[in-house]
């Protein structure tokens, strides 16, 4: 049995060299090699090209690297919270590339998989897709993505055996699993080394033939950052929660639902076992439970894909994101509810950038916008200056083409029904009259 070798953090980051291409796993804190991340802050390397999800949290894991100018370009797919990432980017003090997080799982797959690339549906027709190689199969125009390989992969894993074989913890797989296959070196940060037959065959999710050395590091709650601990305390305006509860009342019993961040992630408040829904999150849970009430953080709990902590119900299982998006793309997702900057009268949607404005990242939208059966939008009539966000064409970078199919605002409930964009509903407190004024796309009235 091959045995891998045991090392320090100090001694795996005198593996990277200036100017090598490095694949960090992780989803926020979680799951992320954080001392391993650290220990090559404390080097000189420099002219690094990282590769996650995200950099992390400023100063801790990659955003520490990013303080230090260690990192020339980061490539990932939402930098937006990390203000230092957003700030650098803007200024350029650092190259960045945003790929959605689905595209990114799957192009470090695939070259972790020898395989050249592939085409997907997701950011066709948008400000991603430019340069990019397309082609029209099956009626649908696709894009080309090559597959993506680094020097090194740092990783994280719950639990290892001498010979490289690891365990993860909840939805700590996330980018982690893709990561071991894709690096000519690979070295895992674990909690514990355990002797060979410890961890149960079919408890192995990545083996021991792609690791190279074992890190053994134990985190501690600081250095998981926002994802800690949960916030007990949570003012929610009456406009949205009337927003969720709307949202709500178009699931079905059975159903398979995305929840995006913000508006959306209200709607699993209200959700009770009743309802029976099944909450799925990108970064590998499917099975999502409430908030946990005791306040207990990402040491006890998996975390949603808004890197909060959650508790699992009954028959949850976890998975890395390879598989999340894949569920995703593969359209065994009933429904998505997300956010919205703009919807337009053909059902493009906009919501993941503004130029100017300190956004940087796509994340999972456009996997969600292209992939689930049916997309709910749900946003605030206008912005702060009364200007419309239901618009005749999105002037905003587009999320993904004629996706939407139900809109619920504030004030209103659109759908698009044969193609067109239609009235259906005024919200409580609102009046016709206001809609009318406040909604700059010209739209079909169907209230009966």
């Amino acid at each position: 049995m091959k045995h891998v070798p045991q090392i320090t953090p100090q001694e795996a980051a005198a593996f990277v060299k200036d100017g090598d291409t490095l694949l960090q796993g992780g989803f926020g804190m979680t799951g992320n090699p954080v001392h391993l991340m650290h220990a090559l802050a404390e080097t000189d390397t420099k002219n690094l090209t990282f590769i996650g999800n995200n950099v992390g949290e400023p100063g801790l894991g990659g955003g520490r690297l990013l303080r230090n100018r260690q990192i020339k370009k980061m490539i990932g797919s939402f930098f937006t919270s990390n203000p230092e990432a957003v700030k650098a980017a803007q200024n350029g003090d650092v190259e960045y590339e945003l790929i959605p997080q689905g595209t990114l799982a799957e192009a470090v797959r695939a070259g972790g998989a020898g395989i050249g690339g592939f085409y997907t549906v997701t950011s066709a027709g948008t400000e991603i897709a430019k340069g990019r190689e397309t082609k029209i199969i099956n009626g649908k125009e696709m894009v080309f993505v090559p597959g993506i390989r680094g020097n090194v992969a740092f990783i994280r894993a719950w639990k290892a055996d001498t010979a490289g074989n690891l365990q993860y913890r909840m939805t700590e797989q996330n980018f982690n699993r893709a990561f071991a296959t894709a690096a000519d070196l690979v070295i895992a940060e674990v909690e514990e080394i355990v002797a060979v037959g410890e961890i149960a065959a079919e408890n192995i999710h990545t083996q021991g033939c792609y690791i190279d050395y074992l890190v053994q590091a134990h985190t501690t709650l600081e250095e998981l950052g926002s994802s800690g601990s949960v916030s007990k305390s949570k003012v929610v305006s009456e406009k949205r929660m009337n927003m969720a509860k709307r949202a709500l009342a178009e699931l079905q019993k059975g159903e398979v639902v995305n929840l995006g961040i913000g508006i959306p992630t209200l709607v699993a408040d209200l959700i009770t076992e009743e309802h029976g829904i099944i909450l799925h999150t990108e970064n590998g849970m499917l099975g999502v439970g409430p908030v946990p009430e005791d306040g207990g953080g990402a040491m006890d709990y998996p975390v949603n894909a808004g890197k909060i902590p959650v508790t699992a119900l009954p028959g949850t299982s976890y998975f890395d994101s390879t598989d999340s998006f894949a569920m995703i793309r593969g359209g065994h997702i009933d429904t998505a509810v997300m956010g919205g900057l703009q919807v337009d009268e053909a059902g493009n949607l906009a919501n993941w950038a503004v130029p100017g404005e300190p956004l940087l990242g796509v994340g999972g939208a456009m996997d969600l916008a292209s992939g689930a059966k049916k997309l709910i939008i749900t946003m605030m009539h206008t912005e702060r200056d009364g200007t419309s966000k239901i618009v005749p064409v999105c002037d905003l970078p587009l999320t993904a083409l004629k996706s939407v199919d139900v809109v619920i605002t504030d004030l209103a409930v659109f759908s698009y029904i044969d193609g067109k964009l239609t009235l259906t509903e005024v919200m409580p407190g609102a009046t016709l009259e206001e809609v009318r004024e406040k909604t700059a796309a010209k739209f079909i009235e169907d209230l009966s």
